[in-house]
Formats: structure tokens, sequence, C-alpha cells
């Protein structure tokens, strides 16, 4: 798919889940609060109405994003492809040549990356980098600090909902 993003079925439903709080739930609370707030008089000085107009721009804003982002996101099922080579969803133990220190890094969608936590997005260099190697494969990537050569230890196919740090909910849905 031409400008397609990658993403796990776990992640696809977090998405949508979010999009209709929003759409079903936030942005007609909203309206009401502004509603409220507007049959209160002058709303040139109205603290709450203007409040309210804010949230319903920072709701339409969060709204057209996920949309555009749900009109290009394409459905992968890492658990279900083979990772004998690394591809998305691989989970990737990688040890540098140099200082043979061994890291790990997992291959996901950029809605679902958590770089801090090992999780990076498919468009990120070292994923990049990474993709179709084999065990024991050696590569050598271009990064601001200079070119690093990596082996690959091991391929495994850990679920990425499993490794996730930070899973958004409702609460963390809405703009209160």
């Amino acid at each position: 798919m031409l400008n397609s993003e990658p993403i796990t079925p776990e992640g696809y439903d977090l998405i949508l889940k979010e999009f209709k709080f929003l759409k079903d739930v936030e942005k007609p609370q909203v309206n009401r609060e502004k509603q409220i707030a507007a049959e209160q008089g002058d709303r040139s000085e109205n603290a709450e109405y203007h409040a309210a107009k804010e949230k319903l721009r920072h709701i339409d804003k969060r709204l057209f994003y996920l949309n555009a982002m749900i009109e290009k996101l394409h459905i992968i099922d890492p658990s279900e492809l083979d990772h004998s080579r690394v591809s998305f969803g691989s989970t990737v133990t990688l040890c540098d040549l140099e200082s043979n220190d061994e890291t790990c890094y997992t291959i996901c969608g950029v809605l679902e990356s958590e770089s801090e936590n090992g999780l990076i997005s498919v468009h990120a260099p070292l994923a990049r980098a990474m993709l179709g190697k084999a065990e024991d494969d050696v590569f050598t990537i271009r990064l601001p600090r200079g070119e690093k050569t990596y082996e690959v230890v091991r391929i495994e196919y850990v679920p990425i909902f499993s490794l996730k740090q930070h899973i958004r909910n409702e609460k963390e849905f809405g703009f209160k």
C-alpha cells in the first residue's frame, strides 16, 4: 500500500477507541459545556466559554489527525509473520561490535513506538537498517555520532503490547 503505516491489531483498536471516545463522548460533552457557558451572557469575558472553545479546537485537531492516520493504517499481525529475518514486530537483540554491548529493539508502527523502551518505528534509521537481516548478519549504520557496526544476535517475536510501558486510556484521551 502506497503511503501506508503499519500497525498491530491492538494498536489499531486503541486508535479507533480514542477516535470514537473523542467523537462520541468528549466532543458532545464539551459542546454542552460551551452551550451552558454561552447562556451565561457576555461571551467576550466568559472564561468558561473560551475554555470550551479552545478544548473543542484541540479535540477537532486530534480527530482530524486520527482520521488521517486511520485512513492510511495497514493492520499487520506480527504473530503471523516469519521472524527468521527481521520484519515488522520482530524483537531483535543486537551486539555493538565496538563495545560488545547488547541492546534489544522491537520494530513497530510509528503510533506504537516508545523509543525509550526499545520500541522503535519502522521508519527509524536503525529499524530500516535491520529489516531483512538474519541472525549472525553484520551491518553498519551511519548515526549522528558516527558509524556503528552491529551483529544480529537473536530475532524473536514478543507481542508489542506486552512490551509497552504506556498504553493510553480514556482518561488520557480527553482534554481536561
